[in-house]
């Protein structure tokens, strides 16, 4: 006797349970895909509020430090012969308005090095040993080593044909970070009245048309090289980050300054956490020493490595040494800007680094670039220091 096929078990409303089984994962796929994108949004929304600032971890001034580091090759080294394509263009290819400060700058850069060279002698004749035995002066002590760029305090005798600090001429360098996110904050720096160096982020949608923009009005270009905070965040598109290898390092900056390029240097943008790094350091400058290209190194943590690489392979790098804009208020801009002016009376040279999203920065260095001019100080761009310097 035949028997009956059991019927399928059915859900109140007739259907079978196995299309009930479908639907539910079909809705549990569709609230994670919900999920997904929901949080991808959030983050998204987020990296555009905040303006892609800079790496705030440590952003007051580092004491102690100087804006050039220049040592001597050591003997018997060579740079590497340039191994990578990348876009290159000569640190004193210049505007003919930057061309009209050379001068001034060279007299400048001249004052620096006499300065340093004056306190080295001092300290030389002071370390000496006397032609006959004597003995020391009660109270007397041994004299203080000589600091790498100039004395900070002026001294009471100069070596022969070195000016008193009053007299030198003093160099400002301005750089301008995060270029590239839009082209309205980008123009006003594009007329400041002397030389001014700005660096633009890769990846951007505007990032190929601001290089454009800043070459075409005879500004010095550089890539400003997203590297990984300590904070976590993203620095943005085409970064380097701590736990790639060498080539991955030196592909990713290739890609980057021919996307930009050409230009005469690049600086790490954000980076607190990379530049602490010597296993992202080292071949980072190497690149830079094998294609001929500057670095400015923007300190943005007092852990960084690369002053002391950069001394290890002979090699010039610049540092920053003032951030104009870590408030954005007339007076804290002017403040910043006033600290900066004497350190370079100071110690002959400072570094400034500001950026395109201030709105009033612009306005305020054009204004006050006649004053300070006036006032004795030479403005340069970070290739015209490095290249005049040498």
């Amino acid at each position: 006797m035949k028997t009956k096929p059991k019927p399928e078990k059915t859900t109140s409303r007739g259907k079978p349970q196995l299309e009930d089984g479908v639907r539910a994962a079909l809705i549990g796929v569709a609230i994670i895909c919900a999920a997904v994108l929901g949080i991808g949004g959030f983050f998204a929304v987020r990296s555009v509020l905040s303006g892609d600032k800079p790496d705030i971890s440590l952003l007051d001034e580092i004491p102690g430090t100087s804006s050039i580091y220049s040592p001597e090759m050591p003997a018997g080294s060579t740079d590497e012969p340039p191994t990578d394509e990348a876009a290159v263009t000569p640190p004193d290819t210049l505007s003919s308005a930057d061309a009209d400060t050379l001068p001034e700058l060279d007299q400048a850069i001249r004052d620096l090095q006499a300065a340093g060279a004056g306190a080295e002698n001092a300290a030389d004749t002071a370390n000496a040993a006397p032609a006959a035995p004597a003995a020391p002066a009660a109270g007397t002590s041994a004299a203080a080593p000589a600091p790498q760029v100039a004395a900070s305090k002026p001294q009471t005798a100069t070596a022969p044909g070195t000016q008193t600090p009053a007299a030198r001429k003093s160099v400002l360098v301005l750089v301008i970070d995060d270029a590239g996110n839009n082209l309205r904050d980008l123009d006003p720096f594009l007329k400041f009245p002397g030389p001014i160096t700005i660096c633009v982020l890769p990846g951007l949608a505007n990032s190929a048309e601001a290089a454009r923009r800043i070459r075409a009005a005879g500004k010095e270009l550089f890539l400003h090289q997203p590297m990984e905070p300590m904070n976590g965040q993203d620095p943005g598109p085409k970064a380097i980050k701590t736990g790639m290898n060498p080539a991955e390092i030196k592909d990713i900056l290739v890609k980057n300054l021919n996307e930009i390029g050409p230009v005469s240097g690049f600086n790490n943008h954000e980076g607190s956490l990379a530049t602490s790094d010597p296993a992202i350091m080292r071949p980072v400058l190497e690149l830079s020493r094998s294609s001929g290209l500057l670095f400015l190194d923007s300190r943005t943590t007092a852990n960084t490595v690369a002053p002391q690489i950069a001394k290890e392979m002979g090699m010039a790098i610049v540092q920053r040494d003032v951030f104009l804009d870590n408030e954005q208020d007339r007076d804290s801009i002017l403040a910043a800007l006033e600290s900066g002016c004497k350190r370079a009376e100071q110690n002959g040279i400072a570094v400034f680094i500001g950026h395109t999203w201030t709105p009033t920065l612009a306005s305020i260095l054009t204004e006050m670039y006649p004053k300070l001019t006036k006032r004795g100080f030479v403005f340069a761009s970070v290739g015209m220091i490095l290249s005049r310097g040498k």
